[in-house]
């Protein structure tokens, strides 16, 4: 039987205990992290020689300031690059999971992708003799209708934030009852600025709901029910 992790009042780092010299997604935010047994949210992407990563942009150039997507490289290539001014390397998926073996919660975000299956078989395959004590999600309902086909067992969520592109339709549509319905996720991941809306706060009534990103200790509300909060640890006030 499926086990949805506790998130009520629960704290994460986004992308881990990241400052101006630590970088974000890496193993050095990680183990800071795992001192203060935070729990931690991290982005996955598959590289093309279908090693999953923990990146967040597509592109490597904020980060690496190399104009190259993770999709076109093998993971070979990847290491070659540093996160910043640092020695961190972009860490693989597997090295986060030895790393953290279960000790706090992992909240992780699944790139959007063509390469569904691909991407989603890696991740299950990976985490099939992890700790339970994981969540996936993702902005692409696809990818949230995969684990409700395929892999059950693992708690999803989707992510909706307030925009997604210039088209109306669109943004109408990623946000509605019917693609809740249509992927059936088990938590809901919804940005900051919508967490007041009516529509959204009756959803706290059905599900539970993970607010990203917080900034600051001020924007934290105690007082919500079935609300966990994905934060940029430390916070800047």
């Amino acid at each position: 039987m499926k086990q949805i992790p506790n998130i009520e009042n629960i704290i994460i780092a986004h992308r881990g205990n990241h400052n101006e010299k630590i970088p974000e997604n890496s193993l050095a935010a990680f183990k800071i992290s795992l001192k203060e047994n935070r729990p931690i949210e991290l982005d996955i992407q598959l590289t093309k020689d279908n090693v999953l990563v923990v990146f967040h942009d597509y592109n490597l150039y904020r980060m690496t300031k190399e104009n190259l997507f993770v999709q076109d490289l093998t993971y070979k290539e990847i290491q070659k690059f540093n996160l910043l001014d640092t020695n961190e390397k972009i860490p693989t998926f597997e090295e986060v999971l030895k790393l953290v073996k279960g000790q706090v919660l992992l909240d992780i975000e699944i790139k959007n992708t063509k390469r569904i299956d691909d991407t989603c078989n890696k991740l299950v395959e990976l985490l099939k003799n992890y700790p339970n004590n994981y969540l996936v999600k993702s902005f692409n309902p696809l990818i949230v209708l995969w684990f409700k086909k395929n892999a059950q067992n693992i708690p999803r969520g989707l992510l909706i934030t307030e925009k997604y592109t210039n088209n109306k339709l669109i943004n109408i549509l990623v946000k509605s009852k019917l693609i809740i319905n249509y992927c059936q996720p088990d938590f809901l991941a919804i940005s900051k600025k919508m967490l007041t809306q009516k529509k959204w706060q009756k959803y706290k009534e059905k599900m539970p709901i993970l607010v990203w990103t917080i900034n600051s200790r001020k924007e934290i509300s105690y007082q919500e029910k079935n609300i966990g909060y994905i934060c940029n640890i430390p916070f800047k006030n």
